[in-house]
């Protein structure tokens, strides 16, 4: 596939039920922010956001009711939608019950005993990277850090500000590279690789940024006195390492979320007292509806994209962003338009973040036109996942009306937009980033001297 579809004529009229649900999305959190609304930009659902934009793009299709219902059906139930929503359900199931069974207190309370009173804000930053590349989630990374987190900066007197950037930053790093998180689900899917690759590609560009802003946040601490830890719970660690060795073996990851689900069930059935069967059960049911926006929302953006797609709308960005890439590689070189199509997938993550608020929605929604550029230019399915993903990342963590700001700043009574401002690490992952753009075709120029 091109990333001009010569069957689908270009059409920037198409893109109108996408604005509309940006529109509607962020004018309502704009509203609400005004308002003094706390969570301003959560107050309107997604899926309900959403809905408008379906009712437009359906008015709008050329071909009548009947098929404009029939391309949403099959982009709503694609297999990489399906396959995404799924997923989401086992993760939310494995965080639920590992969660209900102490496997989070306990992770947490494994790492406050190795830290060293000489390397808490690097701890606190290795302990939530840790924590949010098992679960697969920054907001429950957050929720089960954070007030821990702040107990330590106020016992140690620390800028409350800079020990809430230091959660963020190691939610934002486990997220990006946790094979269970929606956005690895999201950007594999729909660049069609494997989570290994991505993740190993990812691991080149995240690895500098981490051991950088490790490096930044020892020299920004104070020594300070860590509180008491309990007694290491091994066993309800289990599932977490357990998970992670899977993942970078390789496993399928149905198999691994599987695994991690059972291991952290008969956790709960072994060591936790009065934990039954029929609480895990409805654990795991709980998990499945910790999911239902996002599970919802994938479906509706999927049927969106396809009516949007299917009217010219994508055909169109490809066009304009060709014109761009051709403007910043006029030596025409492969390298000049591989490294501007890189750059290219790179800002449309970040475009479309921004509108958003929401990394897993940016992806969903730029994914297609990020593989088409990708193919076209030959950029590999891992490294093009790995843009979407890191760079959805980076404008995730640095928007104040982002969930993980809000929820940083209402736990530690700061502004959210101080929270961002000490989002060291997505700033740093941002240079990586593009510096690994450069790098790479810089390095095989030289190969070929």
């Amino acid at each position: 596939m091109t990333s001009i579809d010569n069957q689908i004529r270009p059409n920037a009229s198409a893109l109108l039920p996408i604005l509309l649900f940006l529109v509607t999305f962020i004018g309502t959190g704009i509203y609400y922010q005004s308002q003094g609304v706390d969570y301003a930009f959560y107050q309107l659902p997604s899926p309900v956001a959403v809905l408008p934009a379906l009712l437009l793009a359906i008015v709008m299709h050329k071909e009548g009711l009947n098929r404009a219902i029939d391309t949403f059906l099959s982009g709503a139930g694609h297999s990489n939608i399906m396959a995404m929503c799924f997923i989401y359900l086992l993760a939310g199931a494995f965080a639920t019950v590992a969660k209900a069974t102490g496997g989070v207190d306990a992770t947490v309370n494994l790492g406050l005993t190795v830290i060293p009173s000489s390397f808490i804000l690097p701890g606190i930053f290795l302990i939530s990277a840790f924590i949010a590349t098992a679960m697969g989630t920054s907001m429950g990374t957050i929720g089960a850090v954070a007030p821990i987190a702040l107990g330590i900066a106020e016992a140690a007197g620390i800028d409350k500000a800079l020990m809430a950037g230091v959660v963020l930053s190691g939610a934002m790093f486990g997220d990006n590279l946790s094979i269970i998180s929606d956005t690895t689900i999201a950007a594999t899917r729909t660049q069609g690789c494997e989570m290994k690759d991505k993740f190993r590609e990812n691991i080149f560009i995240a690895a500098p940024a981490a051991l950088i802003v490790i490096v930044l946040f020892f020299f920004l601490q104070t020594p300070a006195p860590t509180p008491g830890a309990g007694h290491i719970e091994w066993f309800k660690v289990l599932p977490y390492l357990t998970i992670l060795v899977l993942a970078v073996l390789g496993m399928n990851v149905f198999l691994v979320l599987a695994i991690g689900l059972i291991l952290a069930g008969g956790v709960g059935l072994v060591q936790v007292p009065d934990y039954s069967m029929s609480q895990y059960t409805k654990d795991i049911y709980a998990g499945f509806g910790s999911m239902q926006e996002i599970f919802i929302l994938s479906i509706m953006i999927g049927g969106l994209g396809a009516m949007v797609k299917a009217q010219g709308g994508l055909a169109w960005m490809g066009l304009q962003i060709e014109k761009v890439i051709a403007l910043f590689s006029r030596s025409h070189t492969e390298e000049a338009n591989e490294r501007a199509a890189e750059l290219g997938i790179a800002g449309i993550a970040t475009l479309t973040n921004t509108c958003t608020a929401n990394n897993t929605v940016s992806i969903i929604v730029s994914g297609d036109l990020a593989k088409e550029l990708a193919e076209k230019h030959e950029v590999t399915p891992k490294r093009s996942a790995s843009l979407l993903d890191i760079f959805a990342c980076v404008c995730q963590g640095l928007l104040p009306y982002g969930a993980q700001a809000l929820l940083l700043g209402s736990i530690f009574l700061i502004s959210p937009i101080e929270v961002s401002a000490h989002s060291y690490y997505v700033m740093i992952l941002a240079v990586t980033g593009i510096a690994a753009v450069f790098i790479k075709h810089q390095l095989r120029q030289n190969a070929k001297r």
